[in-house]
């Protein structure tokens, strides 16, 4: 309730009271009221689901190796960065052997290339014989060969160092580590898992029945332990479960207030919408011996009523006895009232009658 609510309650409480003791009487409850009107609703299915990220992954070593450093759990990374090295020793002596074999081999290719241009030259005035010629051109495209390979194997080993880098391929959070530094790591070997939190949906399954009264795009109501919201139905998967003949709907949700593993429930229309006489939630009053509201006449006597309720939809329950459209209900200050003692309404809703408002006076 908000400080300027509180303070017109306070007000009102005093003058009731006041007006009261004048009058010898006990003084009229403060209350805050609505009107039970027609609303359209949709009967709905409430769905047991997960919230999950969309980017989670177990980042595994390509190379094999010792670990030497492993980022901590809970460490916020970016991508690209890395979150795990593995010893790079034995590649680095492989890279400086190999480019001092290419640097041979391009040495060699260059004096051959020479070699080669030297010898045509004399081929024309007739002086190198021919075969002499031809054995040079062999031994450069040799010397040119064995160069390709060299620098292609030079590449490998430069691939092979950048892997020894284990790096985020998302922005996201460490949650575990699978190995610790130390550790020696083979291809394959899940190293740490990394999950992005700022990516998140709600995966539930529904039967085949509810999925005809939802589309990709729309928005279902989600509630957790802790707060409640709404998630837009990403995509529906065209392929149920043989044995449970459910389908998987993916909705997706804000980051906050939700967190990945969250149990949560997903409310999915299973039948047409129908018209209801309906009330907020905040009118039921809950005992042992049944629901009931507080109904409002237009002499300002609050009444107790039994009622049955049905469909619920947000702040909105359907009553189905008890209640009419048009009825004022109380919805705050109910939980000391009587049936048939006078109440004073503040803070009343706009659909509340101008008689039911005044009735306390």
């Amino acid at each position: 309730m908000s400080i300027k609510r509180r303070i017109l309650t306070a007000f009102a409480t005093c003058i009731v009271a006041g007006l009261a003791h004048a009058q010898n009487g006990p003084p009229p409850a403060p209350v805050e009221v609505a009107e039970a009107r027609l609303t359209v609703l949709s009967p709905r299915l409430e769905l047991p689901g997960t919230v999950i990220s969309r980017n989670d992954a177990r980042l595994a070593a390509e190379v094999p190796g010792r670990l030497s450093w492993i980022a901590e759990v809970g460490t916020l990374v970016k991508e690209g960065q890395t979150v795990a090295k593995i010893e790079d020793s034995y590649l680095r002596f492989q890279k400086a052997e190999f480019e001092g074999l290419i640097a041979r081999d391009r040495s060699k290719r260059d004096f051959l290339d020479r070699e080669v241009r030297r010898l045509r030259t004399l081929e024309e005035e007739n002086v190198a014989a021919k075969n002499l010629l031809d054995q040079t051109e062999s031994d450069l495209a040799a010397a040119t060969s064995e160069l390709v390979v060299g620098e292609a194997r030079l590449n490998q080993i430069e691939v092979q160092l950048a892997k020894t880098h284990i790096v985020a391929p998302f922005p996201g959070i460490v949650t575990e580590r699978m190995l610790s530094p130390g550790e020696h790591a083979t291809p394959g070997d899940a190293v740490v898992r990394l999950i992005q939190s700022d990516s998140l949906e709600v995966v539930a399954r529904a039967p085949l029945a509810s999925l005809g009264y939802v589309t990709e795009g729309d928005e279902l109501e989600v509630k957790g332990d802790r707060s409640r919201g709404a998630a837009t139905i990403r995509t529906i998967v065209p392929f149920g479960d043989g044995r449970s003949h459910l389908f998987e709907i993916r909705a997706t949700v804000p980051s906050s207030p939700w967190r990945v593993g969250e149990s949560v429930r997903l409310a999915v229309p299973s039948a047409e919408p129908i018209e209801v006489v309906a009330v907020p939630r905040d009118a039921l009053v809950l005992r042992r011996e049944g629901t009931s509201v507080f109904r409002v006449g237009d002499d300002g006597t609050a009444e107790r009523v039994t009622v049955t309720t049905g469909l619920g939809a947000g702040g909105m329950i359907q009553l189905t006895s008890g209640v009419d459209a048009g009825d004022v209900v109380v919805i705050r200050g109910a939980e000391r009232l009587r049936s048939g003692q006078k109440v004073a309404v503040v803070g009343g809703s706009s659909t509340t009658p101008a008689s039911a408002i005044s009735a306390g006076n």
